[in-house]
């Protein structure tokens, strides 16, 4: 299903269908380590299994900046 706000131009509907993939593919819990980890809300992620609660980015559960951010700070996960 098509996003109706992206209307012209097949390289936006491609970034916008691959964020939108991103949003709705589930992650590893840090805390459980099963592949549970979805979205509530921009920047809320929930792992069903153990009720975890994550502060992540908008699209993706870890954003680039901050697993730059986390390697310089040496807490490699």
């Amino acid at each position: 299903m098509a996003n109706k706000s992206i209307r012209y131009g097949v390289n936006l509907r491609k970034r916008e269908s691959a964020v939108i993939a991103q949003s709705k593919s589930k992650y590893k819990c840090d805390v459980c380590g099963k592949q549970t980890v979805k979205r509530e809300s921009p920047g809320i992620w929930r792992c069903k299994y153990c009720n975890a609660t994550f502060a992540g980015g908008a699209y993706t559960l870890k954003t680039a900046s901050g697993e730059t951010v986390s390697r310089i700070l040496g807490r490699n996960e």
